[in-house]
């Protein structure tokens, strides 16, 4: 029987493995010995079992903490030089910064990273050149880095965070995992279930449901897209609001008058986070995503695939997902007065609303199926054999 290579796969929070990359480890369990890295030890031991994989707990944590990282380094470096792996890929900004630190002290032979996001884009001053710092570094010890976005790829080469261009790779047409289409399809979902979700949060027949999936932050614009239906709202009462995400009030808070307009507005429905989005779907008639930066986002995909068209943020990976006039709208980052007439559109204009619902699910499907983005990316493991 033949050996398999170590693989290490490392997040910051076993979320990210449970969700972002789901059954990915499972599935490169089959060709690799698969290890799953990532902070919090009692869930990373669940979802270790659930993908049937090593897991090894490290303290990461997403803000910074100069000593705590210091110690999650040595102690990851020490595990890597007795595991020693032919692969380590790590996921999310601390997760990246320390594994590929670690990889490279370790001499690993091949450092991979994936890039969802920069936080730096929409940050200034003092924390923006420390981000620029953290990025740059955890590029130089990678021997590959995938963005998961051809936008992404454009940008962390526009603004200097790497020299070698050769580094850096998309994996098939974007995304880190995905979506499993057999999954996310809306016939699937028992009619009994929406049912009796509209009947539970009082969603009527005559209702035009917009839903926002994610977390309920200032970076996800959930601020203008909250004032946004404030106004609308208040001139078309059939209109409703899904909100499905929980807030991180320590990283980025919402404003106040945003908190206040969601606790007192009875058309918005803010339901906390949700592990199965699907039904939430089914009761709604499309996503709203002015989000201010994403990598790829799984959210956007997921409505597609639910056959809800969406709108977004000309953002990357956002503005690849979505082709406007399609499968959705394409509005400006941050801009209040076109957010509202895209919403508007969609709920007075019943053609343009059709004409895009009926392409959402294709257009998803065409790309991402879920089998073929890990199939691209097991190719773009075993081609490591030949380096």
């Amino acid at each position: 029987m033949k050996i398999k290579k170590k693989l290490v796969r490392i997040t910051t929070v076993p979320i990210s493995l449970e969700k972002l990359l789901e059954n990915q480890l499972k599935y490169m369990n089959e060709y690799y010995d698969v290890i799953a890295v990532s902070s919090n030890e009692s869930l990373l031991k669940e979802v270790g079992m659930d993908q049937g994989v090593s897991v090894f707990p490290v303290n990461l944590t997403r803000k910074i903490s100069p000593f705590s990282d210091l110690i999650a380094l040595f102690k990851l470096v020490l595990f890597l030089k007795k595991e020693r792996p032919f692969i380590v890929h790590s996921h999310t900004p601390k997760a990246g910064i320390i594994g590929m630190l670690a990889a490279r002290i370790a001499n690993v032979p091949h450092r991979l990273h994936t890039v969802a996001g920069l936080p730096l884009l929409v940050t200034s001053g003092f924390k923006r050149r420390l981000l620029h710092m953290v990025e740059t570094v955890t590029y130089k010890c990678a021997s590959r880095v995938f963005p998961n976005s051809h936008g992404l790829k454009r940008i962390i080469l526009d603004i200097g965070l790497i020299k070698d261009e050769k580094k850096l790779r998309v994996i098939g047409h974007g995304s880190s995992n995905g979506i499993d289409s057999a999954a996310f399809d809306p016939k699937i979902i028992d009619k009994c279930v929406s049912i009796e979700l509209k009947r539970k949060l009082e969603i009527l027949e005559t209702d035009f449901v917009f839903i926002f999936v994610g977390r309920l932050v200032g970076d996800k614009g959930v601020n203008e897209l909250i004032l946004a239906f404030k106004h609308l709202s208040s001139r078309y009462l059939t209109l409703k609001l899904l909100l499905v995400g929980a807030s991180e009030d320590d990283l980025d808070p919402l404003s106040k008058d945003t908190k206040l307009e969601i606790s007192r507005n009875p058309k918005i429905l803010s339901i906390g986070y949700q592990n199965d989005v699907r039904p939430y779907f089914t009761i709604s008639n499309a996503l709203v995503f002015p989000s201010h930066r994403e990598g790829f986002p799984n959210v956007v995909m997921q409505a597609g695939a639910m056959c809800l068209p969406s709108i977004v943020s000309d953002i990357n990976g956002c503005n690849e997902i979505i082709m406007d006039g399609v499968n959705g709208t394409i509005i400006p980052v941050q801009n209040l007065g076109k957010l509202k007439q895209a919403m508007e559109r969609l709920f007075l204009d019943a053609g343009y609303y059709n004409l895009l619902r009926s392409s959402a699910r294709s257009c998803i499907l065409s790309k991402y199926e879920r089998s073929v983005v890990w199939k691209d990316l097991l190719n773009e493991y075993e081609s490591l054999n030949d380096v």
